[in-house]
């Protein structure tokens, strides 16, 4: 009923395949068996619309189908695949979840109940609509995640429009509406999703040669540390037609990096929030980072510098803080950005900015600077309290391999000297042996 645009495509493609997961292959067919099987279940535990479904899982093939069962049953789904620092008992309680499918690496099904009522605005908006609908959780890097609501039919509304469809590795978490996008434009489009637990360098270099994956759509913290293992030169990775980048800023050095690495394909910045979903984008060049973003459903515009989004699938809410939206609607993105005609610059989180002194410095800025050094693996950039000037800047450092401590950091000072304004450079320099990103690839902020 709901996504009967979905199950038609899958009926047209009944022979062919529709998910590679852990070397095996299942067909479409398999697939419309799955979620028959999957609506069963969901009958037999008594659960009716509108109830708060958790359901754990990494793309599976009992995790897609639920998914997707679980939408045309009208509950409203919260997906988690345990990758957040948050607890599971936290995410459950913000959430207010009811009922939950826990799904383990064998694609093993577990079900729990739970009596908590879930009877938030804007899960009754979505009752009364007879909807399903979505919750997606922020990071919560800097405390607790913020639970935004949505509307499930307007996130998909746009994939009711055929696209040709790539083999797609789908390396974006189940929780991440990144991941989940991806997942929906492959399923509607008739094409393979390629999914994996291990997201390390080598394995997805291996499976981009096995599987002949066409997109890879990754976080720029992945892409920095293929580019440094060097794995993509010991594999055919020919069959690469797109690189799409996202959910993090881009480094510039990684991006020249990426362009020497890969010459022949095509890299696409792209730009989406759990709060609006993922936007048509459209890079300047493969070697740049301005962008265009918009597209039909969505307005742009930017306001002391900040960029804000006006869009049709909006989320209703957060279930647990504030709403970001301006009295007209417009989503306030927390992004500084430039402007040049039609395109942006993202310079970075207006959270993030370091004021030293009543001046700002972007991390990101620092952060392509130090990129540029030899034997730089990873560096995130933030700032300290500091009683005479406000705050400081300070580099967190991670080396490829060991030097000498000391020299190093001399050298990190005189050569963020000869690029940066002088208080742009990092007052204080510590050197990590500890992987300075997240289980999602995403640079963990301090």
């Amino acid at each position: 009923m709901y996504i009967d645009f979905i199950f038609n495509v899958f009926k047209d493609n009944k022979s062919n395949i529709s998910i590679i997961w852990k070397g095996n292959e299942y067909t479409y067919k398999s697939l419309i068996n799955n979620i028959e099987k999957s609506i069963y279940l969901i009958d037999s535990n008594s659960i009716k619309p509108g109830t708060v479904v958790a359901l754990k899982g990494n793309f599976s093939p009992n995790s897609i189908a639920l998914l997707l069962a679980l939408i045309e049953k009208a509950c409203i789904i919260v997906p988690l695949s345990g990758s957040t620092n948050t607890s599971e008992k936290q995410l459950f309680d913000i959430a207010r979840v009811e009922f939950a499918f826990i799904i383990n690496e064998n694609d093993d099904i577990t079900t729990e109940k739970f009596s908590q009522i879930s009877d938030n605005e804007y899960y009754k908006l979505i009752r009364e609509k007879e909807h399903p609908g979505l919750v997606l959780f922020t990071s919560g890097t800097t405390g607790e995640p913020k639970a935004a609501v949505h509307d499930f039919l307007a996130l998909l509304e746009k994939f009711k429009l055929r696209r040709k469809a790539l083999r797609t590795l789908n390396f974006l978490l189940f929780d991440h509406w990144g991941g989940l996008n991806t997942m929906f434009h492959i399923l509607s489009n008739g094409g393979v999703v390629i999914t994996t637990i291990d997201r390390n360098p080598e394995n997805i270099c291996k499976l981009i040669e096995k599987y002949k994956i066409e997109l890879l759509p990754a976080s720029p913290t992945f892409l920095n540390l293929m580019l440094l293992s060097g794995g993509y030169k010991n594999y055919d990775l020919s069959s690469l037609k797109i690189i799409s980048y996202g959910t993090e800023p881009m480094p510039e050095s990684t991006l020249n990096r990426l362009n020497k690495a890969f010459p022949d394909v095509n890299l696409i910045q792209t730009y989406g929030l759990i709060e609006l979903g993922v936007m048509s984008s459209k890079s300047k060049k493969d070697d740049s980072l301005w962008v265009k973003v918009g597209g039909k459903g969505f307005k742009t515009r930017i306001v002391d510098g900040i960029l804000h989004i006006k869009a049709k699938s909006a989320m209703l809410g957060y279930l647990n803080a504030s709403s970001p939206f301006t009295d007209d609607g417009w989503f306030i993105t927390g992004d500084e950005v430039l402007q040049k005609g039609n395109y942006i610059k993202i310079l970075g989180r207006k959270s993030e900015i370091i004021n030293v002194g009543g001046e700002k410095v972007y991390p990101q800025e620092v952060e392509n600077v130090i990129q540029e050094m030899d034997n730089v693996a990873e560096v995130t950039v933030f700032g300290e309290k500091n009683s005479i000037i406000g705050n400081i800047v300070c580099a967190k450092i991670r080396l490829e391999t060991n030097e000498n401590k000391k020299q190093f950091i001399i050298n990190v000072k005189e050569f963020c000297r000869s690029k940066l304004e002088t208080f742009k450079v990092p007052v204080k320099v510590l050197l990590s042996d500890e992987n300075l990103y997240s289980s999602r690839f995403k640079k963990v902020r301090i």
